[in-house]
């Protein structure tokens, strides 16, 4: 993550209890496609990367896997430390990893890689990993496909300026044929979040350029949250906000 990104991301998720209470987990067929083809499990040693206050993180562990979770904003780690007091929580960034070189069997990333420099992340990535290490990427992605989630999303990214954003898929050119790994492979699940009107506002406030808007912008954003769903879900108290969840894998070359 370049200096200016770390930067966005350390303003936007500076404190991790929004981040922790308003995002989805993971469904569990996705969780184990991960595993599956990363093979992920009993004392395997796994990194998982951006971990933030650890969503993905559980899962790994969860699998008897060894887990190391890398972040580098300070609250993220504060937060999955508190939660997690197992696990090893350390700073670091994917451009430079606190790992040994070939130390790694499994290197994880959970809505994240699209906030890196994806070329100089998959050099670090491939010196952590062992020869024929995997890598696996994890998305929850708003299904656009449902007229209000598309609303929404209009909203959001009306405000979205320089941030990264992982459906533009920019983030995929770091797989070029030279960069070390096999082709990415991908697989995507249904998942569904209930919540109801303070819990969409809170989703939406989790956002990192949306946390760090003027107060007065941040009244008008949740001004026009409430009129969507006055206007597409009126007759209900709560709902779902679907998801896609994107599963991405690729192994590590000699």
């Amino acid at each position: 993550m370049t200096s200016g990104r770390l930067d966005l991301a350390s303003a936007g998720f500076a404190g991790g209890e929004r981040y922790e209470r308003a995002r989805p987990g993971y469904p569990a067929d996705a969780i184990a496609a991960l595993c599956t083809a990363c093979e992920i499990g009993l004392g395997r040693r796994v990194l998982d990367l951006a971990a933030g206050t650890g969503k993905l993180t559980r899962h790994l562990v969860a699998q008897g896997a060894d887990v190391i979770a890398v972040e580098p904003v300070a609250g993220m780690r504060e937060q999955l430390a508190s939660t997690m007091p197992g696990v090893s929580v350390v700073h670091g960034t994917a451009e430079l990893l606190p790992v040994d070189d070939a130390t790694i069997d499994v290197v994880t990333v959970g809505q994240a890689f699209h906030w890196f420099d994806g070329p100089a992340a998959l050099r670090e990535i491939h010196r952590a990993l062992v020869p024929g290490g995997a890598i696996g990427l994890v998305w929850n992605v708003m299904d656009r496909r449902v007229r209000w989630v598309e609303r929404l999303q209009e909203l959001i990214h009306r405000h979205r300026g320089p941030n990264p954003w992982y459906a533009g898929h920019v983030w995929r050119a770091a797989f070029s044929p030279g960069a070390g790994f096999t082709t990415l492979e991908h697989r995507a699940f249904a998942n569904a979040q209930t919540v109801d009107i303070d819990g969409l506002i809170d989703r939406v406030a989790s956002v990192s350029f949306i946390a760090t808007l003027p107060d007065e912008v941040c009244l008008e954003v949740t001004a026009e949250i409430r009129q969507i769903v006055a206007e597409e879900l009126s007759d209900q108290v709560q709902f779902a906000i679907p998801y896609v969840t994107d599963v991405f894998w690729s192994h590590r070359g000699g």
